[in-house]
């Protein structure tokens, strides 16, 4: 900048009655309108130092932070809640402790925290399990009754009604009464959601109901059903100790398999690679790795190796996993994350059919650096066996397990 302009050029740039040009709208990619430099804030500007962080309130928490209600705020409440949901709500309220309220008021900071907020106010599908009925209770013969079949049951609770009936009684015989023919639990108590259709086969409202020929649907095999007792399966179950019948329940499957070479002064020696994972899907992981001349007989060798090398994985809730935690391989990092119940399996397809086949179901996966098949599941099944059991942290401690994983009311203690 020149000195030698004078002090009006100099700061006329800095004032804000001269502009270098008319203020035009320019083209936006958004329906919303152009907020210019000058305009007012709708709502007043809080400034930092008035408000406090959430580390603040709980550390600063008191009992005396929480009152009781006032008459505004009984009389707002009475307006959402009937007056026998209100009186639950004050003794729930007068029945803890505002000492205990303002001790575990507190963000958790322990290895073993959540990583999303708890409530259990709600039903969760992944933790709560819905209690099913026997198979027993099945009964797909079941079939609707006719209109002579309810003419008979009308008829039997007329017969049977006593001579000072009251509607008590007609109001028993409508809960009562049953609208197909079979097995009582079938109806009452059913094994699933599953109930007998309205129609039978080859049946609708205006066809009479057409013969059709009955079949079965044939599943395809599992892994060794279809097999015989061969000599590696028997050397299998001898060292393992598992039944045969265990053995054929397990989830197995090949998730890498390739070619490899082997230069020898006679030539090039290429054989088949593969490397397989078994699971019961309750907890038990294990991988194999085989080499032969031939695709099958490597296939099975890593199936029966997987099978041979499984070990239980730790699981919290049984559905997801104890933390964060990292594993490593040669280049492959990667880290497996727990996650809230609902939340499913969001990671790589290899992480994901080992994680059905351990039996954890809410998890996420980053994998960096290198994305290498073998070393990626080698990386995954070190990670998951790395987990820190809160039971072992407990016995470390000399502490209880509440105690380690501060369950008090999701809070401390």
């Amino acid at each position: 900048m020149s000195f030698a302009r004078p002090a009006r050029c100099v700061f006329c740039s800095f004032t804000r009655g001269v502009s270098a040009g008319t203020r035009v709208p320019s083209r936006q990619f958004h329906p919303s309108p152009t907020q210019f430099a000058n305009r007012k804030p709708k709502f007043p500007n809080f400034k930092a130092r008035d408000e406090k962080t959430l580390e603040e309130i709980t550390r600063d928490m008191k009992p005396s932070h929480f009152k009781p209600y006032t008459e505004e705020e009984k009389a707002g409440l009475k307006e959402e809640y009937t007056p026998e949901q209100l009186a639950a709500i004050e003794a729930g309220e007068a029945a803890i402790d505002p000492k205990d309220m303002a001790e575990q008021f507190a963000i958790r900071r322990d290895p073993m925290k959540l990583h999303y907020l708890d409530d259990f106010s709600t039903i969760e599908p992944g933790v709560d399990k819905h209690v099913r009925a026997p198979k027993s209770n099945s009964d797909y013969n079941a079939t609707l009754k006719s209109d002579d079949d309810f003419v008979d049951d009308f008829a039997r609770f007329f017969q049977e009604l006593p001579d000072d009936a009251t509607g008590a009684d007609w109001v028993r015989f409508a809960d009562t009464l049953r609208v197909t023919l079979g097995k009582e639990e079938n109806e009452l108590n059913p094994h699933s959601v599953l109930v007998p259709d309205l129609f039978s086969q080859g049946e609708s409202l205006t066809e009479e109901t057409k013969p059709f020929k009955s079949f079965e649907m044939q599943e395809s095999p599992r892994f060794g059903e279809s097999e015989e007792i061969t000599e590696a399966l028997k050397r299998l179950l001898q060292s393992t100790g598992y039944s045969q019948l265990f053995v054929k329940g397990l989830a197995t499957k090949t998730l890498v398999s390739h070619s490899v070479v082997n230069q020898t002064r006679l030539g090039k020696v290429r054989r088949m690679y593969c490397l397989s994972i078994a699971g019961n899907g309750n907890g038990l992981l294990g991988i194999g790795e085989a080499k032969s001349e031939e695709s099958a007989d490597a296939i099975t060798q890593s199936k029966y190796r997987a099978i041979r090398n499984m070990q239980p994985i730790p699981r919290y809730e049984g559905r997801t996993i104890f933390g964060d935690v990292e594993g490593k391989v040669g280049a492959v990092e990667l880290k497996l994350m727990t996650r809230p119940p609902g939340f499913g399996l969001r990671c790589q397809h290899l992480i994901f059919e080992m994680c059905r086949a351990a039996g954890i179901h809410d998890l996420a996966a980053r994998v960096s650096r290198s994305r290498n098949p073998m070393n990626t599941v080698k990386a995954a099944y070190e990670a998951l066996m790395n987990q820190r059991n809160p039971e072992d942290i407990a016995r470390a401690r000399g502490k209880k397990m509440v105690d380690v994983r501060k369950v008090y009311y999701s809070g401390r203690y």
